[in-house]
């Protein structure tokens, strides 16, 4: 028989963390690691529409490193879990740091603000980029109510926001379609 994917335990609007406290689902930590889930799914839309390979790649670590973030946000941080959780590295930030200079490399210098759009994949970057920022804002207000938050996680989170932004110009160089500037009406 298959696994059930419903347990009925949430109905009553409770969810519990790795480690078994109940805590009820608009808590900010699962308000949190629920938007982290929703990133990862637009960085697998992001990826479906990348042309490049090396891209897809990169994306694909990156979605590993979502699901990292994911199981520690899920974790009661005062209760050691039974199962070894992965963490992240300073290399994962490393890693972003190096990609978003090889797209610099290539793309012409910013010189206006830009407007997302153009194609659809370069929008969909930048909506994967505004869930990042959304999540960044979740777990800095996590971090002001005092719960415990790696403080690598937001650095990484922060670095990823950085690395969307140039992927989305970056995209749409491969495309050959050119940034909408920002005409501010006078």
């Amino acid at each position: 028989m298959a696994i059930k994917i419903y347990t009925k335990t949430g109905d009553a609007g409770k969810t519990a963390l790795i480690g078994g406290t109940k805590v009820p689902k608009s808590h900010i930590r699962i308000e949190t690691y629920g938007t982290i889930d929703e990133l990862n799914s637009y960085i697998g839309l992001v990826s479906d529409y990348a042309s490049e390979n090396h891209t897809k790649i990169i994306l694909k670590e990156i979605q590993d490193r979502l699901f990292t973030i994911g199981s520690a946000l899920a974790t009661d941080p005062d209760k050691e879990p039974i199962m070894k959780l992965p963490d992240l590295k300073e290399e994962d930030i490393e890693l972003l740091e190096k990609e978003i200079d090889r797209m610099n490399d290539v793309l012409p210098k910013m010189k206006f603000f830009i407007l997302p759009g153009g194609h659809v994949a370069i929008s969909t970057t930048h909506i994967a980029r505004c869930v990042c920022r959304r999540a960044e804002r979740n777990c800095v207000a996590m971090q002001e109510q005092e719960m415990f938050i790696s403080p690598i996680i937001i650095k990484y989170i922060n670095r990823l926001s950085d690395y969307l932004f140039m992927l989305a110009r970056y995209t749409g160089h491969l495309l050959n379609v050119e940034e909408i500037a920002w005409k501010a009406r006078v």
